[in-house]
């Protein structure tokens, strides 16, 4: 069968297809579809560079295709898991005639991902690419780092507000928890923005493509991963405070204790989670960890 000759970056294209197979757009899940042509090539590219190994792909969320069609041009295998069950036969015909397409039912926060980078891409790199909607980035983008998965790369599109965050400088003001344990994880980056008129529905907001590369991450001297970041969320959890109240109020500890494990980790009791470095964040969870 012929691949799928029409733009699926066209909103009449988009339209037909979906009338044709009775779907319609759901907002609950945050589907808003692409019709600037230049945004899922770059994706794509983004992908697959920097390798010589074939690269096999984990897509979340497929939509109506137009970003898996790209990357089955760029990778040597794409394994797309897809939640909403109504656009599999559109995506039959719309990625009809690539055999190195798998389609997977289910919701990327339950699924074992572990079983399926072993199952789908032996020999590969394994690189996942999406576009996230707000509602799920944080959720995602912490369970694929936090599972230590055989992953190279996260290519995602998200909102750009969430976007500056995620690549933010650990200590600016726009650095918050998910900030520091996406620095702990990999080396975030902004690469290119997308804006709103580049979607149907549009949305409100503008997004941006983020690159996580796991190969460039830091090795951080952590007494314990768990206990670095539930001071991390707990230092963030009140922004408005000082890190001595958030800590003492997110961890159940005594004032005095976190004044003690500031002071050890040479930290003034008057700072706030936004001034501080991975680096302070890191000796001070240290501290709190002698505290157990």
């Amino acid at each position: 069968m012929d691949k799928f000759k029409f733009s699926l970056t066209d909103i009449t294209v988009i339209k037909s297809v979906m009338n044709r197979h009775g779907v319609t757009f759901k907002k609950s899940l945050g589907q808003n579809f692409l019709t600037d042509p230049t945004v899922c090539p770059a994706m794509a590219q983004e992908a697959v560079r920097g390798t010589d190994t074939p690269v096999g792909v984990i897509e979340i969320g497929a939509g109506v295709g137009v970003l898996t069609k790209e990357l089955l041009e760029n990778a040597e295998k794409v394994v797309c898991v897809e939640l909403d069950e109504r656009l599999f036969p559109i995506l039959s015909e719309t990625l009809a005639g690539y055999d190195n397409l798998t389609l997977v039912h289910g919701d990327i926060l339950k699924i074992d991902l572990h079983s399926l980078i072993k199952e789908n891409f032996e020999g590969m790199d394994v690189v996942v690419c999406a576009n996230l909607p707000y509602y799920i980035t944080s959720p995602v983008i912490m369970r694929l780092l936090e599972e230590e998965l055989p992953i190279k790369k996260i290519i995602v599109m998200v909102q750009k507000e969430a976007g500056d965050r995620l690549t933010a400088k650990v200590g600016s003001r726009e650095a918050g928890a998910v900030t520091a344990a996406v620095n702990f994880y990999a080396s975030a980056e902004k690469v290119f923005d997308v804006p709103r008129t580049s979607f149907v529905p549009s949305p409100k907001v503008d997004s941006c493509v983020i690159c996580l590369d796991l190969t460039k991450r830091e090795n951080y001297d952590v007494s314990d991963s768990k206990c670095f970041f539930q001071t991390v969320k707990a230092a963030f959890g009140q922004r408005r405070k000082t890190v001595l109240n958030s800590l003492s109020n997110g961890l159940g500890i005594s004032k005095e204790a976190v004044s003690l494990a500031l002071k050890n980790a040479k930290l003034s009791e008057s700072v706030r989670a936004e001034a501080l470095s991975m680096e302070e964040l890191v000796r001070l969870s240290n501290e709190i960890f002698k505290l157990r």
